[in-house]
């Protein structure tokens, strides 16, 4: 290889932004389930001014969700894929716990991206595995144990 020969390797773990023009427009709406142990997620993507959510009626995710933690589960599809440009997403979520809520919306949004552009946005969203449903749940109480796997204390006489 000469001097004036070069190579650019691409870089691992750095996926290319995803730019809004590169993206198609959106008629009416885009809709999608995510789900996560008990709870599952009813998530609605539609093209927008400004980028806003409104979850079981609540304005904003601050609004619906206590902590910062779980803003930042929520918006992961946006951060991971870099997704730029302006969606209104409407969520109805029902069961499971506030975490698995968080958790149900982020699978559903990723899968409405998905839907939105199969082609660009997909591996990026594959690679951070946010489209894989999470399938662990509570195991199941057994008859003669005090909880799934929890038994009595053994005595030995």
């Amino acid at each position: 290889m000469t001097d004036k020969e070069t190579t650019t390797l691409p870089q691992e773990g750095v996926t290319p932004e995803v730019i809004l023009a590169d993206l198609p427009k959106i008629d009416g709406y885009i809709k999608a389930v995510g789900r996560r142990k008990t709870a599952t997620a009813q998530v609605r993507i539609s093209d927008a001014k400004k980028t806003s959510f409104v979850v079981n009626g609540k304005e904003g995710l601050s609004a619906y969700f206590p902590t910062e933690e779980h803003v930042k589960v929520v918006q992961e599809p946006f951060t991971k894929a870099k997704i730029t440009g302006n969606y209104a997403v409407t969520v109805v979520v029902r069961g499971g716990g506030i975490h698995a809520q968080a958790e149900a919306i982020r699978h559903g949004l990723a899968r409405c991206f998905v839907k939105l552009s199969e082609e660009t946005l997909r591996s990026p969203l594959k690679k951070q595995g946010l489209l894989k449903r999470d399938p662990r749940k509570k195991e199941r109480k057994k008859p003669g144990l005090r909880k799934a796997r929890k038994s009595a204390q053994w005595s030995k006489r």
